[in-house]
């Protein structure tokens, strides 16, 4: 990791997209961020100097974008990776949880060996909007007997409150609109 501050702009390097995926929703693009590798060194190594020291021993990505995080997370806090994923794509025996949708329902699942007993997990996505999809994770985590460290996020859509709905545990985001 850099050993000088960072000046970086996180900010300067989402794109807004109106109108996607339907009219009237403003889409926040994160791909110009991940494009720049000054910016997305950055990213990872602010959020990983956030979990440094807090005995994270497992980094749980959520599907798909938070693969993106979570994977290299991991690398620098020197643990394991562990992929929540949409249903029917583990190949071993799972552990899953339904969610809310604003328009359905989905399911996300787990390897059920995936996690430990008393295990310190740190949760990851990229963007952090009603909080469905992590709380599905938290879920899974928490019935294999995980432990939530911290959950972490590259974007959170304060307007939204999704954070309402992880009280009880850290939440880190790097860029809040």
């Amino acid at each position: 990791m850099s050993s000088t501050p960072d000046s970086t702009r996180l900010e300067d390097w989402i794109r807004d997209i109106p109108d996607f995926p339907q009219k009237g929703v403003l889409f926040k693009d994160i791909t110009p961020l991940l494009q720049d590798a000054t910016a997305f060194r950055s990213a990872l190594e602010r959020l990983a100097a956030h979990y440094a020291g807090s005995g994270i021993q497992t980094v749980v990505g959520v599907e798909s974008r938070g693969f993106i995080f979570a994977a290299p997370l991991a690398y620098l806090l020197n643990c394991g990776f562990v992929p929540v994923r949409k249903f029917g794509k583990l190949p071993f025996k799972t552990r899953s949880v339904e969610y809310a949708l604003e328009y359905g329902t989905n399911v996300v699942e787990l390897h059920a060996d995936a996690i430990k007993p008393g295990e310190r997990v740190l949760i990851v996505d990229d963007l952090l909007a009603t909080g469905g999809t992590v709380s599905a994770a938290i879920e899974l985590v928490e019935e294999l007997g995980g432990h939530i460290a911290g959950i972490a996020f590259l974007v959170e859509l304060t307007f939204l409150k999704g954070r309402e709905h992880l009280k009880g545990h850290d939440v880190f985001a790097l860029i809040k609109y």
